[in-house]
């Protein structure tokens, strides 16, 4: 790792963890709730808490004015709901792209044990390899995903974070394993920081439980789309997040702080 990589590390999160907002759905599911004005979605995840944002390049010029001087990552594949295979995710951009677009970071899809694993191993390589040339790091999203996978399989799941860590990311963001005694054992698999994603949209208590189940386990934070950008006020849910990942706070604490209600 470089001074370079190490500095813009900084630059998307805090004292080594990471509070990352990706709102790149919009190639996915198209210009779904909270997308379709994401400037004023970006200005308020970050004004909550949220270390950095991501998009792909082409929403880098909707970003830079509304991120309160937090951090960019730029997200180099994808693919459509409404495609014949949402697993089979496409190379979008360059390192060199997202660095002139004024990226921080850029990220990466690996789905493990689908049929498309073989390609995207070979892609997050190429990423890795540009990204060292220029000092700038990976998120290396690596799912345990496929037609004989348990996305919830803590072991499936350690081998997909470390097989990130093989290829050379810097970050690796998961998929939750349920608690926090079997993700700890995501967590052993590699020495990268440990990001989990925010799965299907649950209630503020669920989210936040899953958020300090991750920590507790020894996770580096989150990288959580559709549970904050579709909250109905992202700002309070990205402050909750945020409470956990860098106060260290309870589940109530968290949601107090945020001025969210104590549900059962």
């Amino acid at each position: 790792m470089t001074t370079g990589t190490d500095a813009r590390l900084d630059r998307i999160g805090t004292d080594g963890n990471y509070v990352i907002v990706p709102m790149d759905h919009g190639i996915t599911l198209g210009p779904v709730t909270g997308l379709k004005d994401i400037e004023s979605t970006i200005d308020a995840v970050t004004r909550g808490g949220a270390d950095a944002v991501l998009t792909q390049k082409g929403i880098a010029p909707r970003v830079h004015e509304n991120k309160n001087e937090k951090g960019y990552i730029v997200h180099l594949n994808a693919s459509t709901s409404i495609g014949p295979d949402s697993n089979d995710k496409r190379r979008t951009g360059t390192v060199e792209d997202a660095i002139r677009v004024g990226a921080d970071a850029v990220s990466f899809h690996i789905n493990v044990g689908s049929n498309h694993e073989p390609d995207q191993i070979t892609q997050l390589s190429e990423v890795t390899s540009e990204a060292a040339r220029y000092g700038i790091p990976v998120l290396a999203m690596a799912y345990a995903r496929g037609p004989d996978v348990d996305g919830a399989d803590p072991e499936a799941l350690g081998h997909a974070v470390r097989l990130a860590e093989e290829v050379g990311a810097d970050v690796v963001k998961t998929g939750y394993s349920g608690d926090a005694d079997s993700f700890e054992h995501v967590c052993e698999s590699t020495r990268l920081p440990v990001v989990i994603a925010g799965g299907s949209k649950g209630t503020d208590r669920e989210t936040i439980s899953m958020v300090r189940g991750a920590m507790d386990a020894g996770g580096a934070g989150i990288s959580m789309g559709r549970s904050i950008f579709q909250h109905e006020d992202p700002e309070a849910i990205a402050t909750a997040v945020a409470g956990v990942v860098h106060d260290d706070l309870s589940v109530d604490e968290a949601l107090e702080t945020a001025g969210l209600a104590l549900e059962a």
